[in-house]
Protein backbone atom coordinates (compact mmCIF):
# COMPACT_ATOMS: atom_id res chain seq x y z
CA UNK A 1 0.00 0.00 0.00
CA UNK A 2 3.07 2.23 -0.12
CA UNK A 3 1.95 3.78 -3.38
CA UNK A 4 -1.55 4.57 -2.16
CA UNK A 5 -2.42 8.27 -2.64
CA UNK A 6 -3.14 10.47 0.37
CA UNK A 7 -6.35 11.70 -1.25
CA UNK A 8 -8.51 11.37 -4.33
CA UNK A 9 -10.18 14.03 -6.45
CA UNK A 10 -13.53 13.46 -8.11
CA UNK A 11 -15.87 15.97 -9.78
CA UNK A 12 -13.67 18.86 -8.69
CA UNK A 13 -13.58 17.94 -4.99
CA UNK A 14 -10.69 16.36 -3.08
CA UNK A 15 -11.19 13.82 -0.31
CA UNK A 16 -8.72 12.38 2.19
CA UNK A 17 -8.63 8.61 2.34
CA UNK A 18 -10.34 7.10 5.40
CA UNK A 19 -8.20 6.42 8.44
CA UNK A 20 -10.98 4.38 10.04
CA UNK A 21 -14.19 2.90 8.58
CA UNK A 22 -16.60 5.53 7.26
CA UNK A 23 -20.34 4.84 7.02
CA UNK A 24 -22.60 7.29 5.18
CA UNK A 25 -26.32 6.61 5.68
CA UNK A 26 -29.02 8.08 3.45
CA UNK A 27 -32.33 7.71 5.30
CA UNK A 28 -34.97 7.99 2.60
CA UNK A 29 -37.61 10.62 3.37
CA UNK A 30 -36.11 11.66 6.70
CA UNK A 31 -37.74 14.99 7.50
CA UNK A 32 -35.69 16.33 10.47
CA UNK A 33 -38.79 16.32 12.67
CA UNK A 34 -38.78 12.51 12.62
CA UNK A 35 -35.50 12.54 14.53
CA UNK A 36 -36.55 15.26 16.94
CA UNK A 37 -39.78 13.49 17.83
CA UNK A 38 -38.09 10.12 18.26
CA UNK A 39 -35.32 11.57 20.44
CA UNK A 40 -37.91 13.42 22.56
CA UNK A 41 -39.80 10.14 23.04
CA UNK A 42 -36.63 8.43 24.27
CA UNK A 43 -36.47 6.15 21.21
CA UNK A 44 -33.02 7.14 19.91
CA UNK A 45 -30.41 7.08 22.70
CA UNK A 46 -27.51 6.79 20.24
CA UNK A 47 -28.66 9.86 18.33
CA UNK A 48 -29.26 11.84 21.53
CA UNK A 49 -25.69 11.14 22.61
CA UNK A 50 -24.35 11.89 19.12
CA UNK A 51 -26.07 15.27 19.01
CA UNK A 52 -24.37 16.10 22.33
CA UNK A 53 -20.87 14.93 21.42
CA UNK A 54 -20.83 15.12 17.62
CA UNK A 55 -22.39 17.47 15.06
CA UNK A 56 -26.10 17.93 14.38
CA UNK A 57 -26.61 20.05 11.27
CA UNK A 58 -29.34 20.83 8.75
CA UNK A 59 -28.62 20.74 5.03
CA UNK A 60 -30.43 21.25 1.74
CA UNK A 61 -31.08 18.36 -0.58
CA UNK A 62 -31.33 18.58 -4.35
CA UNK A 63 -34.60 19.71 -5.96
CA UNK A 64 -36.44 17.76 -7.29
CA UNK A 65 -36.38 16.21 -3.86
CA UNK A 66 -36.57 12.63 -5.10
CA UNK A 67 -34.54 9.48 -4.45
CA UNK A 68 -32.35 9.03 -7.52
CA UNK A 69 -31.10 12.63 -7.96
CA UNK A 70 -30.16 12.91 -4.30
CA UNK A 71 -28.51 9.53 -3.82
CA UNK A 72 -26.39 10.18 -6.89
CA UNK A 73 -25.56 13.68 -5.67
CA UNK A 74 -24.38 12.21 -2.35
CA UNK A 75 -22.08 9.64 -3.97
CA UNK A 76 -20.71 12.05 -6.59
CA UNK A 77 -20.44 15.06 -4.27
CA UNK A 78 -22.13 17.12 -6.98
CA UNK A 79 -25.55 18.35 -8.13
CA UNK A 80 -27.52 16.87 -11.06
CA UNK A 81 -26.09 19.46 -13.46
CA UNK A 82 -22.84 17.49 -13.07
CA UNK A 83 -23.97 13.86 -12.73
CA UNK A 84 -27.02 14.07 -14.98
CA UNK A 85 -29.58 12.16 -12.87
CA UNK A 86 -32.40 14.69 -12.56
CA UNK A 87 -35.26 12.39 -11.50
CA UNK A 88 -36.35 8.81 -11.07
CA UNK A 89 -37.95 9.12 -14.52
CA UNK A 90 -37.58 11.32 -17.58
CA UNK A 91 -38.72 11.98 -21.12
CA UNK A 92 -35.93 10.86 -23.45
CA UNK A 93 -36.23 13.36 -26.28
CA UNK A 94 -33.83 11.36 -28.47
CA UNK A 95 -36.13 8.32 -28.56
CA UNK A 96 -39.41 10.09 -27.83
CA UNK A 97 -40.11 7.74 -24.92
CA UNK A 98 -40.60 8.06 -21.18
CA UNK A 99 -38.06 5.95 -19.29
CA UNK A 100 -36.77 5.13 -15.82
CA UNK A 101 -33.39 6.64 -14.95
CA UNK A 102 -32.04 3.41 -13.47
CA UNK A 103 -29.51 2.65 -16.20
CA UNK A 104 -25.93 3.88 -15.61
CA UNK A 105 -25.93 5.18 -19.20
CA UNK A 106 -27.65 8.30 -17.81
CA UNK A 107 -24.73 9.02 -15.45
CA UNK A 108 -22.43 11.80 -16.64
CA UNK A 109 -19.89 11.76 -13.82
CA UNK A 110 -17.89 9.20 -11.83
CA UNK A 111 -18.87 8.35 -8.28
CA UNK A 112 -16.61 8.85 -5.29
CA UNK A 113 -17.27 5.21 -4.38
CA UNK A 114 -15.78 3.93 -7.64
CA UNK A 115 -12.88 6.38 -7.37
CA UNK A 116 -12.08 5.26 -3.81
CA UNK A 117 -12.23 1.63 -4.89
CA UNK A 118 -9.79 2.36 -7.72
CA UNK A 119 -7.49 3.96 -5.12
CA UNK A 120 -7.37 0.67 -3.20
CA UNK A 121 -10.14 1.22 -0.66
CA UNK A 122 -12.60 -1.57 0.13
CA UNK A 123 -16.19 -0.41 -0.49
CA UNK A 124 -19.61 -1.78 0.44
CA UNK A 125 -22.91 -0.39 -0.86
CA UNK A 126 -26.28 -1.67 0.37
CA UNK A 127 -29.52 -0.20 -0.95
CA UNK A 128 -33.10 -1.03 -0.08
CA UNK A 129 -34.51 -0.98 -3.61
CA UNK A 130 -32.76 -2.50 -6.57
CA UNK A 131 -33.52 0.55 -8.75
CA UNK A 132 -30.52 2.35 -7.22
CA UNK A 133 -28.02 -0.47 -7.12
CA UNK A 134 -26.70 -0.24 -10.68
CA UNK A 135 -26.31 3.54 -10.49
CA UNK A 136 -24.57 3.57 -7.11
CA UNK A 137 -22.31 0.66 -8.02
CA UNK A 138 -21.40 1.86 -11.51
CA UNK A 139 -17.77 0.90 -12.30
CA UNK A 140 -17.20 0.20 -8.59
CA UNK A 141 -15.12 -2.73 -7.36
CA UNK A 142 -16.52 -4.08 -4.10
CA UNK A 143 -19.72 -5.25 -2.43
CA UNK A 144 -22.93 -3.81 -3.88
CA UNK A 145 -26.42 -5.28 -3.53
CA UNK A 146 -30.01 -4.43 -2.67
CA UNK A 147 -32.16 -5.76 0.16
CA UNK A 148 -34.94 -6.22 -2.39
CA UNK A 149 -32.91 -8.84 -4.29
CA UNK A 150 -30.59 -10.08 -1.56
CA UNK A 151 -31.44 -13.67 -2.51
CA UNK A 152 -30.00 -13.19 -6.01
CA UNK A 153 -26.47 -12.02 -5.14
CA UNK A 154 -23.43 -13.50 -6.85
CA UNK A 155 -19.75 -12.84 -6.37
CA UNK A 156 -19.47 -11.77 -10.00
CA UNK A 157 -22.31 -9.24 -9.90
CA UNK A 158 -22.40 -8.15 -6.25
CA UNK A 159 -19.01 -8.96 -4.73
CA UNK A 160 -20.61 -11.18 -2.09
CA UNK A 161 -22.52 -14.45 -1.73
CA UNK A 162 -25.14 -15.81 0.69
CA UNK A 163 -26.29 -12.49 2.09
CA UNK A 164 -29.39 -14.14 3.56
CA UNK A 165 -27.20 -16.56 5.50
CA UNK A 166 -24.99 -13.73 6.70
CA UNK A 167 -27.86 -11.53 7.85
CA UNK A 168 -30.09 -14.31 9.13
CA UNK A 169 -33.25 -12.70 7.73
CA UNK A 170 -35.48 -13.57 4.76
CA UNK A 171 -35.92 -11.29 1.76
CA UNK A 172 -38.27 -8.56 3.03
CA UNK A 173 -41.32 -7.14 1.28
CA UNK A 174 -40.53 -4.02 -0.75
CA UNK A 175 -43.54 -2.37 0.96
CA UNK A 176 -42.34 -2.71 4.54
CA UNK A 177 -40.09 -1.26 7.22
CA UNK A 178 -38.27 -4.61 7.08
CA UNK A 179 -36.66 -3.62 3.76
CA UNK A 180 -34.77 -0.79 5.45
CA UNK A 181 -33.99 -2.88 8.53
CA UNK A 182 -32.37 -5.46 6.25
CA UNK A 183 -30.05 -2.72 4.95
CA UNK A 184 -28.92 -1.85 8.48
CA UNK A 185 -28.65 -5.47 9.62
CA UNK A 186 -26.56 -6.34 6.57
CA UNK A 187 -24.39 -3.27 7.10
CA UNK A 188 -23.58 -4.28 10.67
CA UNK A 189 -22.77 -7.87 9.68
CA UNK A 190 -20.58 -6.80 6.75
CA UNK A 191 -18.75 -4.24 8.88
CA UNK A 192 -18.06 -6.91 11.50
CA UNK A 193 -16.91 -9.53 8.99
CA UNK A 194 -15.28 -7.54 6.17
CA UNK A 195 -14.56 -4.17 7.79
CA UNK A 196 -14.79 -2.14 4.55
CA UNK A 197 -13.06 1.24 4.48
CA UNK A 198 -16.21 2.97 3.22
CA UNK A 199 -19.83 1.86 3.44
CA UNK A 200 -22.90 3.52 1.92
CA UNK A 201 -26.34 2.53 3.21
CA UNK A 202 -29.52 3.74 1.51
CA UNK A 203 -33.00 2.95 2.86
CA UNK A 204 -36.56 3.24 1.53
CA UNK A 205 -39.19 5.79 2.57
CA UNK A 206 -42.11 3.37 2.86
CA UNK A 207 -42.50 4.22 6.57
CA UNK A 208 -42.21 7.98 6.02
CA UNK A 209 -44.88 7.92 3.31
CA UNK A 210 -47.28 6.28 5.76
CA UNK A 211 -46.37 7.60 9.20
CA UNK A 212 -45.97 11.21 10.35
CA UNK A 213 -43.21 12.26 12.77
CA UNK A 214 -43.87 11.25 16.35
CA UNK A 215 -46.35 8.50 15.54
CA UNK A 216 -45.85 4.98 16.88
CA UNK A 217 -44.95 3.60 13.43
CA UNK A 218 -42.36 6.30 12.80
CA UNK A 219 -40.81 6.10 16.26
CA UNK A 220 -40.51 2.32 16.03
CA UNK A 221 -38.63 2.69 12.73
CA UNK A 222 -36.18 5.23 14.13
CA UNK A 223 -35.64 3.18 17.30
CA UNK A 224 -34.68 0.24 15.10
CA UNK A 225 -32.30 2.40 13.08
CA UNK A 226 -30.74 3.87 16.22
CA UNK A 227 -29.87 0.41 17.57
CA UNK A 228 -27.94 -0.52 14.42
CA UNK A 229 -26.13 2.83 14.30
CA UNK A 230 -25.04 2.25 17.89
CA UNK A 231 -23.52 -1.07 16.82
CA UNK A 232 -21.59 0.63 14.01
CA UNK A 233 -20.41 3.26 16.50
CA UNK A 234 -19.17 0.44 18.72
CA UNK A 235 -17.01 -0.81 15.85
CA UNK A 236 -15.24 2.56 15.64
CA UNK A 237 -16.95 3.88 12.52
CA UNK A 238 -17.21 7.52 11.50
CA UNK A 239 -20.94 7.82 10.79
CA UNK A 240 -22.67 10.48 8.72
CA UNK A 241 -26.47 10.40 8.60
CA UNK A 242 -28.37 12.40 6.03
CA UNK A 243 -31.45 12.06 3.81
CA UNK A 244 -32.35 12.25 0.15
CA UNK A 245 -35.39 14.43 0.89
CA UNK A 246 -37.94 15.35 3.52
CA UNK A 247 -41.60 14.38 3.59
CA UNK A 248 -44.88 16.25 4.13
CA UNK A 249 -48.59 15.57 4.32
CA UNK A 250 -50.19 16.39 0.96
CA UNK A 251 -53.86 16.59 1.87
CA UNK A 252 -56.60 19.16 2.12
CA UNK A 253 -58.75 19.85 5.16
CA UNK A 254 -61.00 16.98 4.08
CA UNK A 255 -58.10 14.54 4.43
CA UNK A 256 -58.08 13.75 0.71
CA UNK A 257 -54.99 14.18 -1.51
CA UNK A 258 -54.63 17.79 -2.66
CA UNK A 259 -53.73 17.22 -6.32
CA UNK A 260 -53.21 19.49 -9.32
CA UNK A 261 -53.74 17.28 -12.38
CA UNK A 262 -51.45 19.18 -14.70
CA UNK A 263 -51.91 17.09 -17.84
CA UNK A 264 -55.67 17.58 -17.57
CA UNK A 265 -55.05 21.32 -17.20
CA UNK A 266 -52.86 21.49 -20.32
CA UNK A 267 -55.27 19.29 -22.30
CA UNK A 268 -58.07 21.73 -21.50
CA UNK A 269 -55.94 24.81 -22.19
CA UNK A 270 -54.06 23.69 -25.32
CA UNK A 271 -55.81 20.62 -26.68
CA UNK A 272 -55.54 16.96 -25.69
CA UNK A 273 -52.02 15.56 -26.01
CA UNK A 274 -50.48 18.84 -27.13
CA UNK A 275 -48.21 19.25 -24.10
CA UNK A 276 -46.53 16.38 -22.24
CA UNK A 277 -46.34 16.42 -18.43
CA UNK A 278 -43.61 14.26 -16.85
CA UNK A 279 -43.58 13.34 -13.16
CA UNK A 280 -39.98 12.54 -12.13
CA UNK A 281 -41.20 10.83 -8.91
CA UNK A 282 -42.44 7.92 -11.02
CA UNK A 283 -40.78 4.58 -10.26
CA UNK A 284 -41.91 0.93 -10.06
CA UNK A 285 -43.01 1.33 -6.42
CA UNK A 286 -46.06 3.61 -6.49
CA UNK A 287 -48.48 1.96 -4.02
CA UNK A 288 -47.56 4.29 -1.15
CA UNK A 289 -47.59 7.56 -3.14
CA UNK A 290 -49.61 6.92 -6.29
CA UNK A 291 -46.85 8.57 -8.39
CA UNK A 292 -47.88 11.94 -6.93
CA UNK A 293 -45.08 14.33 -5.99
CA UNK A 294 -44.47 18.07 -5.81
CA UNK A 295 -42.35 18.50 -8.95
CA UNK A 296 -43.30 18.24 -12.63
CA UNK A 297 -41.69 19.12 -15.91
CA UNK A 298 -43.65 19.99 -19.07
CA UNK A 299 -42.70 19.63 -22.72
CA UNK A 300 -44.48 21.99 -25.11
CA UNK A 301 -44.95 21.69 -28.88
CA UNK A 302 -41.96 22.93 -30.87
CA UNK A 303 -42.07 26.69 -31.26
CA UNK A 304 -44.66 27.15 -28.51
CA UNK A 305 -43.93 30.12 -26.24
CA UNK A 306 -43.71 28.98 -22.62
CA UNK A 307 -44.42 32.48 -21.31
CA UNK A 308 -48.18 32.44 -21.79
CA UNK A 309 -48.58 29.03 -20.14
CA UNK A 310 -46.34 30.03 -17.23
CA UNK A 311 -48.37 33.20 -16.62
CA UNK A 312 -51.57 31.14 -16.36
CA UNK A 313 -49.95 28.42 -14.24
CA UNK A 314 -48.70 30.96 -11.70
CA UNK A 315 -52.32 31.75 -10.94
CA UNK A 316 -53.09 28.13 -10.01
CA UNK A 317 -53.61 27.70 -6.28
CA UNK A 318 -51.16 25.19 -4.83
CA UNK A 319 -48.19 25.87 -7.10
CA UNK A 320 -45.22 27.40 -5.29
CA UNK A 321 -43.14 28.30 -8.32
CA UNK A 322 -43.25 27.93 -12.11
CA UNK A 323 -40.03 28.36 -14.08
CA UNK A 324 -38.71 28.20 -17.62
CA UNK A 325 -36.22 25.51 -18.51
CA UNK A 326 -33.29 27.92 -18.16
CA UNK A 327 -34.53 29.32 -14.85
CA UNK A 328 -35.06 25.85 -13.38
CA UNK A 329 -31.68 24.59 -14.57
CA UNK A 330 -29.95 27.52 -12.90
CA UNK A 331 -31.95 27.63 -9.68
CA UNK A 332 -31.98 23.87 -9.01
CA UNK A 333 -28.63 22.95 -10.66
CA UNK A 334 -30.26 20.63 -13.20
CA UNK A 335 -29.13 19.46 -16.66
CA UNK A 336 -31.13 21.71 -18.98
CA UNK A 337 -31.30 19.10 -21.74
CA UNK A 338 -33.11 16.65 -19.48
CA UNK A 339 -35.97 18.81 -18.23
CA UNK A 340 -38.96 20.24 -20.07
CA UNK A 341 -39.77 23.71 -21.29
CA UNK A 342 -41.57 24.42 -18.00
CA UNK A 343 -40.88 23.23 -14.46
CA UNK A 344 -43.71 23.43 -11.91
CA UNK A 345 -43.20 22.97 -8.18
CA UNK A 346 -46.19 22.66 -5.85
CA UNK A 347 -46.36 23.87 -2.27
CA UNK A 348 -46.01 22.03 1.00
CA UNK A 349 -49.50 20.51 1.10
CA UNK A 350 -50.05 19.91 -2.62
CA UNK A 351 -48.91 17.36 -5.20
CA UNK A 352 -48.92 17.32 -8.99
CA UNK A 353 -50.42 14.55 -11.10
CA UNK A 354 -50.81 14.02 -14.83
CA UNK A 355 -54.43 13.07 -15.54
CA UNK A 356 -56.85 11.99 -12.83
CA UNK A 357 -57.57 8.82 -14.80
CA UNK A 358 -53.90 7.78 -14.75
CA UNK A 359 -53.35 7.73 -10.97
CA UNK A 360 -54.48 4.73 -8.96
CA UNK A 361 -54.88 5.87 -5.37
CA UNK A 362 -56.61 2.70 -4.21
CA UNK A 363 -53.42 1.55 -2.47
CA UNK A 364 -53.39 4.55 -0.14
CA UNK A 365 -54.47 3.30 3.28
CA UNK A 366 -53.30 6.46 5.08
CA UNK A 367 -53.47 10.19 4.27
CA UNK A 368 -51.10 10.95 1.41
CA UNK A 369 -47.56 11.96 2.35
CA UNK A 370 -45.09 12.78 -0.41
CA UNK A 371 -42.18 14.96 -1.53
CA UNK A 372 -40.40 16.47 -4.51
CA UNK A 373 -40.64 20.19 -3.89
CA UNK A 374 -38.72 22.96 -2.18
CA UNK A 375 -40.77 22.29 0.96
CA UNK A 376 -39.00 18.92 1.34
CA UNK A 377 -35.49 20.33 0.85
CA UNK A 378 -34.37 20.52 4.51
CA UNK A 379 -32.70 17.32 5.66
CA UNK A 380 -30.54 16.27 8.62
CA UNK A 381 -26.76 16.09 8.30
CA UNK A 382 -25.46 14.43 11.45
CA UNK A 383 -21.89 13.31 12.15
CA UNK A 384 -20.75 11.34 15.21
CA UNK A 385 -17.65 13.53 15.44
CA UNK A 386 -16.91 17.21 15.91
CA UNK A 387 -16.03 19.01 12.69
CA UNK A 388 -13.12 21.37 13.39
CA UNK A 389 -12.56 23.97 10.69
CA UNK A 390 -16.04 23.78 9.16
CA UNK A 391 -17.28 27.28 8.36
CA UNK A 392 -20.45 28.23 10.22
CA UNK A 393 -21.56 30.29 7.22
CA UNK A 394 -21.20 27.46 4.65
CA UNK A 395 -24.44 26.39 2.97
CA UNK A 396 -24.51 22.69 3.65
CA UNK A 397 -25.91 20.18 1.18
CA UNK A 398 -26.67 16.53 1.70
CA UNK A 399 -24.01 15.84 -0.93
CA UNK A 400 -21.40 17.27 1.46
CA UNK A 401 -21.74 14.05 3.49
CA UNK A 402 -18.50 12.44 2.30
CA UNK A 403 -16.65 15.76 2.48
CA UNK A 404 -17.57 16.04 6.18
CA UNK A 405 -16.73 12.39 6.85
CA UNK A 406 -13.36 12.32 5.12
CA UNK A 407 -12.07 15.89 5.32
CA UNK A 408 -13.42 17.15 8.65
CA UNK A 409 -14.42 14.26 10.95
CA UNK A 410 -11.10 12.38 10.82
Amino acid sequence: MANMPAQVTVNGRSYKLPAQPVVVVCVDGCEPDYLGQAVAAGKMPWLKQTLATGSGLIADCVVPSFTNPNNLSIVTGAPPSVHGICGNYLFDTASGTEVMMNDPKWLRAPTLLATLADAGMSIAVITAKDKLRRLLGHKMKGICFSAEKANEVTMADNGITDVLGLVGKPVPSVYSADLSEFVFAAGVKIMARHRPDVMYLSTTDYVQHKHAPGTAGANAFYAMMDSYLAQLEGMGCVIVLTADHGMNAKVGMDGQPDVIYLQDWFDAAMGVGTARVILPITDPYVVHHGALGSFATVYLPEGEDAGAAIAKLKALQGLETVLTRAEAAERFELPADRIGDIVAVSGRFTVIGTSASRHDLSGLDAPLRSHGGISEQRVPLIVNRKLPGLSASKRLRNFDAFDLALNYAQ
